[in-house]
């Protein structure tokens, strides 16, 4: 009598998996399956004025190359420029020097710094 082996799951998953895996990400997605980002921003998908559900975070994105925000509890507005950078825009602020990647998620939704951003 011959006895096959006993069943073993073999999944495999890509690096973007795993990174969404460690992230904590994984409630929003199902497993091997990294969120679509477009491969290319056009400045026409976010230029004009962003705002979080909540109201905390408000950016405006203008079609000089700069942008202002505003973060609640945060003294100093955020302002100075921004580039495209492929699937991504990087803000940078003219006083603290920090760069901040903003993604484009959905149509006509904005993700920074964990927050999700929407037309106003």
């Amino acid at each position: 009598m011959h006895s096959s082996p006993p069943h073993v799951d073999t999944t495999i998953l890509d690096a973007a998996a795993m990174l969404a895996i460690a992230m904590g990400r994984t409630s929003d997605m199902s497993l091997g399956m990294a969120p679509k980002r477009p491969e290319v921003i056009t400045g026409a998908a976010v230029v004009g004025a962003w705002r979080s559900p909540d109201g905390a975070i408000k950016l405006q994105i203008k079609t000089d190359g700069t942008y202002d925000g505003e973060v609640a509890g945060r003294r100093k507005r955020p302002h100075g420029t921004y580039r495209i950078d492929g699937a991504s825009v990087v803000l940078h602020d003219d006083t603290s020097g920090l760069k901040t990647p903003v993604t484009l998620v959905h149509e006509g939704e904005l993700e920074m710094a964990g927050h999700r951003l929407l037309p106003e």
